[in-house]
């Protein structure tokens, strides 16, 4: 089974939209794969739980499902946006001096992509 790792850097919706829209197809060809909200992508947490995103539906569906979306906490504390990940459940992830580390997701057999 393929594994990817998709490392969403980016702070504007549209461009982060295609990390969801393809992770999504990814997942339902049967891949294993993760999202990971890191630098300023964090600071689109409030856009994207908001009734207007034209993407909500798909970011519902994946943050919904079993691990696929985890967020960088350095950068959500940076960004402000900490609190309401921890309010809505999103995994915090602070495995490498308070971010995320590609290292552990390559060591797990994953391909990294970065948007």
């Amino acid at each position: 089974m393929k594994k990817i790792a998709i490392f969403g850097f980016t702070g504007e919706l549209m461009c982060f939209a295609h990390a969801l829209i393809n992770a999504d197809e990814m997942i339902s060809k049967g891949w294993d794969v993760r999202v990971v909200l890191e630098g300023t992508s964090t600071k689109l947490i409030p856009a994207l739980e908001s009734d207007e995103n034209p993407f909500r539906a798909v970011y519902t569906k994946l943050k919904n499902s079993d691990d696929v979306i985890s967020v960088c906490q350095a950068c959500a504390n940076k960004m402000g946006t900490l609190d309401l990940a921890r309010e809505i459940g999103l995994k915090l992830d602070n495995s490498l001096l308070g971010h995320p580390s590609m290292h552990e997701y390559i060591e797990k057999g994953y391909e990294i992509v970065t948007i």
